[in-house]
């Protein structure tokens, strides 16, 4: 496992890189850090109608691109800083749709090596803590 190289990154730092690090349109998601851990992030998605389908729900591309941008935030808390990354393989099961609710989206590092790292991500309503979608994601770390 690598250790970190820096102090970790607060939740108000990997807020930033939000704005700093990620395109325009994974920035509209709208994702805020509600908290961090050791080697974890928990975001929340705010279901917006922008973001919903049909009947109110979730559309499962936000939560992929919502599950994505967490393990990344998750890996800079792992290595105290950003590393530069690239997905390389992202699993998604949807579980069950998610409407009239946010979206609570948390990533943990399971592994992190020299060359690739992995994790897992499980999304939940904010108001009932049912899992919607579980995710594991491999990355290229470069």
């Amino acid at each position: 496992m690598h250790a970190p190289t820096a102090a970790a990154p607060d939740a108000a730092a990997l807020q930033s890189a939000l704005a700093e690090l990620f395109a325009p349109w994974v920035q509209a998601l709208g994702l805020r850090v509600e908290c961090v851990g050791e080697r974890s992030v928990v975001l929340r998605l705010p279901v917006t109608p922008a973001l919903a389908r049909q009947g109110g729900m979730l559309c499962g591309q936000a939560m992929m691109a919502a599950a994505d941008t967490a393990m990344v935030l998750a890996l800079m808390r792992h290595f105290g800083q950003f590393r530069p990354c690239t997905t390389v393989q992202l699993n998604t099961s949807f579980l069950k749709p998610l409407s009239g609710q946010d979206a609570l989206v948390e990533a943990r590092v399971l592994r992190a090596g020299k060359s690739l790292a992995f994790g897992e991500i499980d999304l939940r309503g904010a108001r009932d803590g049912q899992s919607v979608c579980r995710a594991s994601t491999t990355y290229a770390l470069l």
